[in-house]
C-alpha cells in the first residue's frame, strides 16, 4: 500500500510542477511555448483552469503526504519482537505436582530354593 501511495506521490509532484510552470506570469514562463493552450481553453480559460488544477493537485499532494507519513510512522512503531514466533517446547506454566512421590524401595531378589527330594 505504501509503495502505491509513494508512486502516486511522485506522479502528483511531476504533474503539479508542470501545471505551475504552465501558468502565466510576468515573464510568461513555459506558457510562452504552449500557444495552443489559449485556443484549447479560450481567452480567459487557461488562467482559471490552471489555477483550479494547481489548487486541486496541491491539496491531493498534501493529503497524500500526510497519509504516507502516518503509514510510515505506524510501521516504525512496530517492534521486531512482535514478529518473533513464540512456539517453544518449554511450557508457559510450570507443571506442579500435588504430592511428592517418594521413590519405591528397591526390592531384593528372592533367594532360590532347592527342590525337596523324595
Amino acid at each position: 500500500m505504501t509503495s502505491t501511495l509513494l508512486i502516486v506521490q511522485f506522479v502528483i509532484a511531476i504533474i503539479l510542477t508542470i501545471t505551475i510552470l504552465l501558468q502565466k506570469s510576468s515573464s510568461m514562463g513555459l506558457g510562452a511555448y504552449s500557444g495552443s493552450n489559449e485556443s484549447l481553453f479560450g481567452a480567459k480559460g487557461p488562467g482559471n483552469f490552471l489555477t483550479k488544477a494547481t489548487i486541486a493537485l496541491g491539496l491531493a499532494f498534501v493529503v497524500n503526504t500526510l497519509v504516507l507519513g502516518y503509514m510510515y510512522n505506524q510501521q516504525r512503531q512496530e517492534s521486531a519482537v512482535d514478529s518473533v514466533k513464540t512456539d517453544t517446547l518449554i511450557p508457559a506454566t510450570p507443571v506442579q505436582q500435588n504430592t511428592p512421590v517418594a521413590p519405591a524401595a528397591p526390592v531384593a531378589p528372592a533367594t532360590p530354593t532347592v527342590p525337596a527330594s523324595k
